[in-house]
């Protein structure tokens, strides 16, 4: 009795194990990508910020890892806006010591420059 019912669980298990699923995988459409672009474009510099890691790094007021917004806001001004931006898409180091920024490639050079534009404002 025994073996008749552990023969039958493992064919249970066999068979639920080997049945495939019927989760089909759906890529995004180039429509589905432009509308998330579209509306991330809408966003505002730090709205844009909090979607992505730079709070992992950097606050406002206060250096962590890299350096603080207010600290960035001195050193530059608006006529480096294109520069940061580059920065944050590109990624850089040496600057602000030894531990490089990541490179942001997944953010247009618009919405960098809206985050470059909060960075400034936050100059003491």
């Amino acid at each position: 009795m025994k073996k008749i019912l552990l023969t039958g669980m493992l064919g249970l298990l066999i068979i639920s194990c080997s049945k495939k699923e019927n989760t089909a995988e759906v890529a995004p459409s180039s429509e589905t990508a432009a509308v998330s672009e579209t509306a991330q474009s809408n966003l505002s510099g730090d709205q844009i910020m909090e979607t992505l890691d730079c709070s992992g790094c950097h606050s406002v007021n206060e250096r962590m890892i890299g350096p603080s917004y207010q600290e960035i806001a001195g050193k530059y001004s608006e006529k480096d806006t294109e520069l940061l931006a580059s920065k944050i898409i590109e990624g850089g180091s040496g600057v602000w010591g030894s531990v490089p920024m990541a490179a942001h490639p997944q953010v247009s050079k618009e919405d960098a420059k809206k985050m470059v534009e909060y960075i400034l404002s936050q100059k003491k």
